[in-house]
């Protein structure tokens, strides 16, 4: 809009042309008040009855609450309005007018249940503390990028419609492709692999995935927003180490550049970048910890996975971010590659919050007879994927590498109660729209 100035750029004495959402109406009898809101904060405007057009006054105050406007006038000082500075309008232009009965408040007076707030999502984002939230999930992707830029990464971008299945298995989103079957890809995984055989040699993706997992809980999505992370001539170690550094730098982006989201949010003395390296324990050490707190019903043995509640009763006993390594080789996926000399061992680590797991990953088993044994072994027929296993036929260096999820990341770095509200439009078990 030319000549547009923002509520925050308002300055005493000029005369600007402001434009936003009516966010508050104030009638006191001879003279009114109407707050305007746009992306900078508010601005009050003055309307003394008497002395001003009876069309300018029943136009400014005649408007419904949300509904769009633009107002010229002339910016004063004025120390009882909220920013300091108050518009008299000389004139005032409804552009698109609201309905009086709004689904939820968006001054957040009244609150709503998270459904009715999904449900109507563009509402509930004029709340100056859920576009935080998003403001600060733009900062860690950017911050994200820049930390694999440190790391000498090529950024990537990998098919979501594909004809087998990543993992395998059955939680899978079926779509005809042309005639044919298709699905929507669970995880970029094997087509990050190829390219480090390509010679791009280090690689990274941040891109949805697709998962027809039955869950309803706060903490699950089906469809969600990965950082995938793959570098050719990497181990486990040196993967869990870029890891690290990933997340370590979308704390100190969101601390060093979201300081007035971060108090919007109540957490501007709570929010505590890491800076102690993340314990490595192993799977072994794992569970004997878990077990030793006496939180479960039943202590867990070799080759059980972690349950919801061990997880979080580990979580409570390290108090910090840390990995889980050494998993039993059985339990993760064909493309793990397992530790020299033990079968039984893979390489396979998951980086955790206190809360819950943010990332998988591993060194890959690069070895063609190696990796199709790891097929047959899981019961996967590996002429399914043989655009995959055909590649390291020809020359696939080792290497490694982890996915984080995006939601589960600013889910935890905010302390938000669902994984919903760190996503604009969520899908799950029962939303497929908005």
């Amino acid at each position: 809009m030319e000549n547009r100035t923002y509520t925050a750029d308002a300055d005493p004495g000029e005369s600007v042309t402001v434009a936003g959402w009516v966010h508050e109406l104030r009638d006191l009898g001879g003279i009114a008040f109407l707050i305007l809101r746009d992306t900078t904060g508010k601005i009050q405007i003055k309307f003394e009855k008497d002395e001003m057009d009876d069309d300018l006054v029943e136009t400014g105050l005649g408007v419904a609450r949300e509904s769009v406007i633009t107002v010229t006038g002339t910016a004063e000082e004025h120390s009882n309005a909220p920013t300091g500075v108050e518009i008299t309008p000389e004139s005032v232009e409804v552009l698109a007018e609201s309905d009086t009965e709004l689904p939820l408040d968006p001054s957040g007076k009244v609150d709503a249940e998270l459904s009715t707030r999904l449900d109507n999502r563009t509402l509930d984002l004029r709340k100056p503390e859920v576009q935080a939230i998003f403001e600060i999930r733009a900062e860690v992707l950017r911050s994200v990028r820049e930390a694999f830029r440190d790391l000498g990464c090529t950024e990537i971008n990998t098919p979501k419609i594909v004809a087998t299945g990543t993992e395998g298995g059955t939680e899978l989103f079926p779509i005809t492709y042309f005639g044919e079957e298709a699905f929507m890809n669970q995880s970029p995984q094997l087509f990050k692999q190829l390219m480090v055989g390509s010679g791009l040699e280090r690689v990274f993706e941040i891109g949805p995935i697709f998962r027809a997992e039955e869950h309803n809980t706060p903490r699950h999505l089906n469809e969600a927003t990965m950082i995938d992370f793959e570098s050719a001539f990497f181990d486990h170690t040196e993967a869990m180490d870029a890891c690290e550094h990933v997340v370590r730098s979308a704390y100190e982006g969101v601390a060093a550049n979201c300081g007035a989201e971060l108090e919007l949010l109540g957490l501007e003395d709570a929010f505590d970048p890491p800076t102690e390296e993340f314990p490595r324990l192993t799977y072994q050490e794992a569970i004997e910890r878990i077990n030793a707190t006496g939180e479960l019903d039943e202590q867990l043995v070799w080759g059980d996975d972690l349950p919801t509640e061990g997880e979080r009763a580990l979580g409570d006993d390290v108090g910090r971010h840390y990995f889980i390594t050494d998993w039993p080789s059985e339990i993760k996926p064909f493309y793990i590659k397992d530790h020299d000399g033990d079968e039984e061992l893979s390489t396979g680590f998951d980086m955790m919050h206190p809360v819950m797991e943010l990332v998988s990953g591993g060194q890959r088993e690069h070895r063609y007879d190696h990796l199709v044994a790891g097929f047959e072994q899981q019961g996967l027929d590996p002429d399914q994927f043989e655009y995959y296993t055909k590649m390291f036929r020809y020359g696939m260096p080792p290497h490694a590498g982890w996915g984080l999820g995006v939601e589960r990341l600013v889910m935890t770095m905010l302390g938000l109660e669902n994984i919903r509200e760190a996503v604009l439009f969520p899908r799950d078990r029962q939303r497929l729209s908005p």
